[in-house]
């Protein structure tokens, strides 16, 4: 099976096939609360974290942060 390769906050990332967005973030050490998913500037809703992870997608992981 060929690897799955994906851009992660800047970061170039190999993934094994079938790797889900819920799985990729445990797998890199990431929060999987508090934060937002974007796919290529895209919005990538929780709901849909159980997806597969697609080949050459850009991801940006946003933590949320208070302020005033």
């Amino acid at each position: 099976m060929i690897p799955v390769g994906v851009t992660v906050n800047g970061a170039e990332h190999v993934l094994d096939p079938g790797t889900t967005v819920h799985t990729m973030l445990s797998s890199l050490g990431l929060p999987d609360k508090g934060i937002a998913v974007a796919v290529d500037g895209v919005v990538f809703p929780r709901a849909r974290w159980g997806e597969e992870v697609g080949r050459g997608w850009t991801v940006d992981v946003l933590t949320a942060v208070q302020g005033g």
